[in-house]
């Protein structure tokens, strides 16, 4: 079945260049009406110019869609809420948020000013919180909505020299599996995006011959299909030169090791047995790891 967005209302971040410019395209040749959000600043966060999401709302608009461009700064609630009031003033509703603005404060964690490990979470993860307080009530309403946040193989794996961005984007994971739970009631889906893509941000880290590979475009049928009418929940996609994984947070079938004085010598043991991958599961929640030490406790 064809991924139909007609008739949907989006709300991209970060949209005014690199994958934000293509997830933004893509919703709107599929027939979403896009707000195009970007600051404009560079890929340290610093500057600011409307031009960016002016420019790609031109290009839906000669290609026959609807958009309109915002300049908000996700790291500011009061505008993030004002983004959202324009949305539902135009368009009467909003169905899909892309969360993807995001900057790079890359450096070792010994050199790291903790001033860029700060704004780093503040444009990533608060950003997100932002972008979903300001629209929860509007999707929890209308009983529909889908979140797409971007997270990073960064965060998920860890990558050297971003603590601030690695501890961002694995945050984002943790806000989309309580968003997730939290929704399902209203019909809000929310899952996580990990793209691997040559952007201005990370074009340096690829080799020559694998760039043409790692466009933006080859992350975006993921997003598609995350901020569908029949998205899954609770989801992580990885996506990247046409592949496409699912990453999981799992647990362990453990061992009971007991209270006892030598329990911290048992474990140290017994921790190959602890970390044993055989029968590992992904938890529903966050209840079913005390479930587990329960079921361990009682001897089962």
């Amino acid at each position: 079945m064809a991924l139909d967005f007609t008739g949907r209302v989006a709300i991209v971040t970060g949209a005014g260049g690199g994958l934000g410019r293509q997830h933004a395209l893509a919703l709107a040749a599929r027939g979403a009406k896009v707000v195009v959000n970007d600051l404009g600043g560079s890929v340290d966060g610093s500057g600011g110019s409307a031009s960016a999401a002016q420019q790609v709302v031109e290009e839906i608009r000669a290609a026959g869609g609807e958009a309109i461009a915002n300049g908000a700064s996700v790291t500011d609630f009061a505008a993030v809420q004002a983004m959202v009031q324009q949305a539902v003033d135009a368009w009467g509703r909003v169905d899909v948020l892309v969360s993807n603005a995001g900057i790079l404060r890359d450096k070792s964690f010994a050199k790291m000013d903790l001033a860029d490990f700060r704004l780093v979470l503040d444009v990533h993860l608060m950003g997100a919180v932002h972008c979903c307080k300001a629209l929860w009530p509007v999707m929890t309403a209308q009983k529909y909505g889908r979140i797409v946040l971007t997270t990073s193989s960064s965060g998920l794996y860890g990558n050297f020299g971003q603590a601030n961005y690695g501890a961002a984007k694995m945050a984002l994971v943790g806000l989309m599996q309580t968003l997730a739970i939290e929704g399902l009631k209203h019909d809000v889906r929310v899952n996580c995006l990990a793209p691997t893509a040559a952007t201005r941000m990370t074009e340096s880290l690829f080799p020559p011959d694998m760039l043409e590979r790692f466009v933006p475009e080859a992350v975006v049928p993921a997003m598609l299909v995350l901020a569908g009418q029949d998205a899954p929940n609770r989801t992580t996609l990885c996506a990247g030169a046409g592949g496409f994984e699912a990453a999981h947070v799992t647990l362990t079938q453990g061992a009971y090791i007991g209270m006892g004085p030598d329990a911290p010598e048992a474990l140290q043991a017994r921790l190959d047995a602890v970390r044993d991958r055989r029968g590992e599961a992904v938890p529903a929640s966050g209840a079913e790891q005390g479930a587990n030490e329960m079921r361990l406790a009682r001897g089962g």
